[in-house]
C-alpha cells in the first residue's frame, strides 16, 4: 500500500458537475439537455428577485428571470440542487456585516421554504468576495461557495468556501479540457470537471451548440459520476470521515453511505457502519 486515494461512487475516478446562476428562463432548455445526457447540476437562485407571476418580457430581452411558480416546477427534481446566490443579488463584499448576513440567510431560508429542502450551497453574486464574506457564509450554514475563478484543472478544492470551477462554458480551452478530462490516464487523485455560467449567455451569444457538444462528449459515460455540487461535497466529507487503524489495513465507515477508496493497486468499497479489512 502506497497511499489511500478517494474514489467516487462505484469506484470512479472522474466526476462532472455544473453550476448556473440567476434562475432564468433559458435554464429550462439547459436542464433538458442535461437530462438528455444524464448530467446533474446546481442552480443558484436569488429568491428576492423572482419575476412577478404572469410577467411578459419585451422582445429581445435576454436576461429573463422566472416566477416562483416556474422555478418550483423546474428545479424540484432530485437531479437538480438549488443554492444561495444572495437574496437580491448584491455585491456581498460591499455590504456591512448585518446586511451581508441578512442577504445570505434570507435567501437560504426562502429557498428552503420554497423548495422544501435544506440548502447548504452558494455561488458569489458578481463573483466578488473577501474574508468577511467567506466568514459570513460559514456562519450562515453554507458549506461551499463557487467563485468564477477558472482553474483549468480538475482538482478538488482545498477550501470549499472558495470553490473555483474548472472553467466557464465560453472558455477558449473548454474542449481541450474536456478531452484531457476524458482521456488522460490518472491513477492517483480523483478528478472533478466543474463547469459554470449563466444559461442566458447561450442565447446572447447564439451558441447553444457549444453546450450540446460538450454534454455529448462528457455525458452518458459509465466511468463518470454525474452529481450536483452538494452531492460531491457530501461524498468527499464522507470519505474524510473514514477511520483507519494504525496499520492502515482496517477501516470503519461511520457515515450513512458506502465509500470507495484506492490503495495503490486495488479499489475498495466500505459500506455504511462497516468495519472493513483489506
Amino acid at each position: 500500500m502506497n497511499g489511500i486515494r478517494m474514489r467516487f461512487p462505484g469506484g470512479r475516478v472522474r466526476a462532472f458537475t455544473m453550476s448556473y446562476d440567476d434562475g432564468v428562463e433559458q435554464d429550462a432548455r439547459l436542464i433538458a439537455l442535461m437530462r438528455k445526457h444524464g448530467v446533474k447540476g446546481t442552480f443558484n437562485l436569488n429568491s428576492g428577485c423572482y419575476a412577478a407571476e404572469g410577467t411578459v418580457y419585451p422582445e429581445g430581452q435576454i436576461h429573463r428571470r422566472m416566477s416562483l411558480s416556474a422555478c418550483k416546477k423546474l428545479y424540484t427534481a432530485d437531479d437538480i440542487e438549488v443554492a444561495v446566490h444572495g437574496y437580491t443579488h448584491p455585491f456581498l463584499d460591499a455590504l456591512p456585516t448585518g446586511l451581508r448576513t441578512l442577504e445570505v440567510i434570507r435567501d437560504r431560508e426562502a429557498l428552503e421554504n420554497d423548495f422544501g429542502r435544506i440548502v447548504r450551497g452558494a455561488a458569489y453574486p458578481y463573483a466578488t468576495y473577501n474574508d468577511d464574506t467567506v466568514a459570513c457564509l460559514k456562519s450562515c450554514g453554507i458549506v461551499y461557495c463557487r467563485t468564477a475563478k477558472s482553474t483549468h484543472s480538475f482538482a478538488l478544492p482545498e477550501n470549499w468556501l472558495l470553490l473555483h470551477p474548472t472553467c466557464h462554458h465560453d472558455d477558449i480551452e473548454l474542449f481541450d479540457l474536456a478531452e484531457k478530462f476524458m482521456h488522460d490516464n490518472y491513477e492517483r487523485s480523483p478528478l472533478m470537471f466543474y463547469l459554470w455560467g449563466h444559461a442566458y449567455e447561450f442565447e446572447a451569444h447564439d451558441n447553444w451548440d457549444r453546450i450540446e457538444k460538450l454534454l455529448g462528449i462528457i455525458g452518458g459515460q459509465a466511468d463518470i459520476w454525474y452529481a450536483t455540487n452538494i452531492q460531491i461535497y457530501d461524498y468527499v466529507k464522507a470519505f474524510e470521515s473514514l477511520q483507519f487503524s494504525a496499520s492502515g489495513r482496517r477501516v470503519f465507515n461511520p457515515g450513512c453511505a458506502p465509500v470507495w477508496f484506492y490503495d495503490g493497486s486495488v479499489t475498495h468499497m466500505v459500506q455504511s457502519g462497516e468495519m472493513y479489512e483489506f
